[in-house]
């Protein structure tokens, strides 16, 4: 991996990596079906750590998925008004960061790290806090996606959000192996 400076929100990965969590997705199922099992993981997500959105999120040919997701069932929080939806832009968000480095990464307030404040999340959407974890897949060693959770004010995270937010990333783990092994 590689850091490119004139695109500091998207850290290049090799090239390798990135075609074994391709295979190894698709070989999954998951490709663009949003999955009952990893919503729910998603909101159990949301109920553990008190924010706003949960992603079960998976970087698989050039973009970002949302196979699991949690909203307020309420009206949108959302700065700009919109619904958050199931994909996203690589150059989006902070999931990318977490699946190159392939370790927890707690944004208590994302305009505090200069690397972080000029994600378009944080000015179209008003996202201030991200928490997320590494989803690994046991086969290969790959970091396949993420596990996330955002809000639009800041969340002192704990040490204990951090391992709630990891023990998340291992449910997804096993709800993927689970599925290949029934070849859904």
């Amino acid at each position: 991996m590689t850091f490119d400076p004139a695109n500091r929100m998207v850290p290049e990965e090799d090239t390798a990596s990135t075609e074994v969590r391709n295979t190894r997705l698709h070989q999954m199922g998951v490709t663009d079906q949003p999955f009952p099992e990893l919503d729910a993981i998603a909101e159990r997500m949301r109920e553990i750590t008190g924010a706003s959105f949960a992603m079960v999120n998976f970087v698989i040919d050039g973009r970002q998925y949302f196979a699991g997701l949690s909203t307020p069932s309420g009206p949108q929080t959302l700065s700009n008004g919109q619904t958050p939806g199931r994909e996203m832009d690589l150059d989006q968000g902070f999931c990318p960061h977490v699946v190159n480095r392939g370790t927890a990464l707690p944004l208590a307030d994302v305009c505090a790290y200069p690397r972080f404040a000029g994600n378009r999340v944080v000015d179209e959407l008003g996202i201030r806090t991200y928490l997320g974890a590494p989803v690994k897949d046991p086969a290969s060693g790959v970091t396949l996606g993420t596990v996330c959770v955002v809000d639009t004010e800041p969340i002192p995270w704990t040490k204990e959000d951090v391992e709630n937010i990891k023990s998340m990333a291992e449910q997804v783990t096993s709800v993927l192996q689970r599925r290949e092994q029934q070849g859904e």
